[in-house]
């Protein structure tokens, strides 16, 4: 089991995405995460290049709009854009060793994560060294498997979750905590296939980011 905690600090949270576009697939579980554990904070990391996923159809000051519309007003919701300035595939335990430099050694911070990102964990690079530098926050994801492939992956996960999530600010990394979030059937693959044949999406996204789709052109 994981270790004991020592005094609470202050917990917070980062999303990463393409947000190709950002949807209420994305905004919707991540607030309801947030009320679950306690957050008052939530960072979203566009990436500028997904090393395991096909490229973005918007470019990166696009993406970086649409967030930008999509969290305005909302006072849970920042954006950190350092992965847009990349130039190179964007890896996650890069990011969070030089989250973690910035932050010092005792802030507690957690990447947020969907179930399916959960199961292609030990596909990422250096996927081992993440719980070093933070939690992780799994939100649930519909038809997804609640086991790891493997017996030795699932030992890992159970090695690591924690079921209280009072937890996550005592300690600065090293949890997996399961969140009890709603399930949405939303997918930003599901809007540009709209958008192709035309169809509507105004109850897939917020209403300035479809605006701003529909001004920029994006997904025809």
């Amino acid at each position: 089991m994981p270790t004991s905690p020592q005094h609470p600090h202050t917990l917070h949270a980062f999303f990463g995405g393409t947000f190709d576009p950002i949807h209420y697939g994305h905004l919707r579980p991540v607030a309801a995460l947030a009320e679950e554990v306690g957050l008052d904070k939530v960072t979203l990391l566009p990436n500028h290049v997904p090393p395991h996923r096909p490229q973005p159809e918007a470019n990166a000051q696009q993406r970086l709009t649409m967030v930008e519309l999509a969290i305005a007003g909302n006072p849970l919701f920042t954006v950190d854009d350092r992965e847009l300035h990349r130039t190179t595939a964007s890896y996650t335990i890069e990011t969070f060793e030089t989250i973690r430099k910035e932050r010092g050694a005792a802030a507690p911070l957690a990447f947020i994560i969907g179930q399916d990102s959960l199961l292609s964990l030990h596909k990422w690079h250096r996927w081992q060294d993440l719980l070093h530098f933070c939690h992780l926050l799994v939100l649930a994801r519909p038809g997804y498997n609640q086991q790891m492939d493997t017996p030795e992956l699932q030992r890992w996960l159970e090695q690591h979750q924690i079921a209280d999530a009072t937890l996550l600010s005592r300690q600065p990394h090293g949890f997996i905590y399961l969140a009890d979030t709603p399930l949405l059937e939303i997918s930003a693959t599901e809007i540009r296939q709209r958008r192709h044949q035309g169809i509507s999406c105004d109850d897939l996204l917020p209403r300035p980011v479809q605006r701003y789709i529909e001004l920029q052109g994006l997904y025809r």
